[in-house]
């Protein structure tokens, strides 16, 4: 995969690792991908949730003698609450859906067996819909209980805004 297939068509076969197949260390090279992914999507977050804290706070906090540490820790940091827990649900939502990234750097290994793989499996090598659907429900209600209770408690507080 990737610099593995560029070490070999040059030459270079020894310097090639297949770390992502290894038993402890296979999921980690599913996460490194990931988070890079990710981590653009959850900076744009906290960046709009920077913006959103009103400098009149800040600037209140100063005057009644915080320290610059205590403003973000008293201040801006709960003001960021809503950001996390939407961050935090959507990362959630996402690492349930890995399909693409696992299929494309690992394929179908044991190591790398999750849901979204398992009903892959099910699906179009054990030739059994039944079950790749059963599987994709049980995906479904576990996103449903991740999403549901954040729509809750925004909708919430949105009423008593």
């Amino acid at each position: 995969v990737g610099l593995n297939q560029l070490f070999g068509r040059t030459g270079l076969d020894a310097l090639a690792n297949s770390w992502w197949q290894h038993p402890t260390w296979g999921m980690a090279a599913m996460a490194l991908p990931a988070i890079w992914q990710m981590s653009g999507y959850v900076m744009a977050l906290y960046l709009a949730g920077f913006r959103s804290v009103p400098d009149e706070l800040r600037e209140a906090a100063r005057v009644d003698g915080a320290s610059e540490l205590q403003v973000y820790r008293y201040v801006v940091f709960p003001q960021l609450r809503p950001v996390t827990l939407s961050a935090l649900i959507i990362l959630g939502h996402i690492s349930l859906k890995v399909f693409d990234l696992i299929m494309a750097i690992a394929g179908k290994q044991i190591i790398t067996y999750v849901p979204a793989i398992a009903t892959y499996v099910e699906v179009f090598d054990s030739h059994d819909p039944a079950n790749g659907a059963t599987i994709a429900t049980y995906l479904l209600l576990a996103v449903a209980v991740l999403v549901i209770p954040y729509l809750v408690w925004s909708v919430r507080a949105e009423r008593r805004s």
